[in-house]
């Protein structure tokens, strides 16, 4: 009776162990489609980096996806890129609202911005992708590739250099730079009003 119940407390364990294997594989495949760099997906997975770039010659490299590039080295840092241009600034609160929906960060009634998981992890990591996935599919010319989006999420919610400004015309919420000049007007507003005096400036 021992030995059975032994027996099969071991087939669980190994059950398992295969199960968390096997999502870690599939998320760092997913990350790698979208060319994730190999810090990031080691921080999602705790892959090894040499489990990684395997991972990334025996499905893509040498299966001849030659249009996926792996990247090396840290996520960019620059958080002025969210905000260097109204349409640069309204995808980045595209990101940060998904990212809300996704439970990756909260919200509260000042517009604090809260991270709600304590360290990356595979449930994570697949949110994360989600969000940026729905993301491309909002815009048709998306400004932020993967990496750019990952550091968003940390510079908005654990660097404190960014932070969620509000606008003085319609009350929207928008990503903005600490370091920045707030002028109190929303992406959305601020090309409402470009498209509003180029049309003004034609008419003359």
């Amino acid at each position: 009776m021992m030995y059975k119940w032994l027996k099969e407390l071991y087939m669980r364990l190994t059950d398992d162990r295969y199960a968390g294997e096997k999502q870690q594989f599939e998320l760092a495949l997913r990350m790698i489609r979208h060319e994730a760099r190999t810090r990031t997906i080691r921080e999602c997975t705790g892959l090894s980096d040499d489990r990684i770039r395997k991972l990334y010659c025996n499905y893509f490299r040498n299966a001849g996806s030659t249009g996926i590039r792996r990247r090396r080295g840290k996520s960019p840092q620059q958080v002025t890129f969210f905000v260097k241009s109204s349409v640069n600034q309204l995808q980045s609160t595209t990101l940060v609202a998904l990212y809300q929906s996704g439970l990756l960060l909260r919200i509260d009634a000042d517009r604090g911005v809260h991270p709600r998981w304590p360290r990356p992890d595979v449930t994570y990591g697949h949110r994360v992708c989600q969000a940026f996935e729905t993301y491309c599919l909002l815009h048709q010319d998306p400004k932020l590739d993967f990496e750019w989006a990952w550091s968003l999420l940390n510079a908005i919610t654990r660097s404190g250099e960014l932070y969620l400004a509000s606008c003085s015309a319609c009350s929207f919420a928008y990503v903005q730079d600490v370091c920045a000049l707030d002028r109190k007007c929303c992406p959305s507003c601020s090309m409402l009003r470009q498209s509003d005096q180029h049309e003004s400036a034609q008419g003359r």
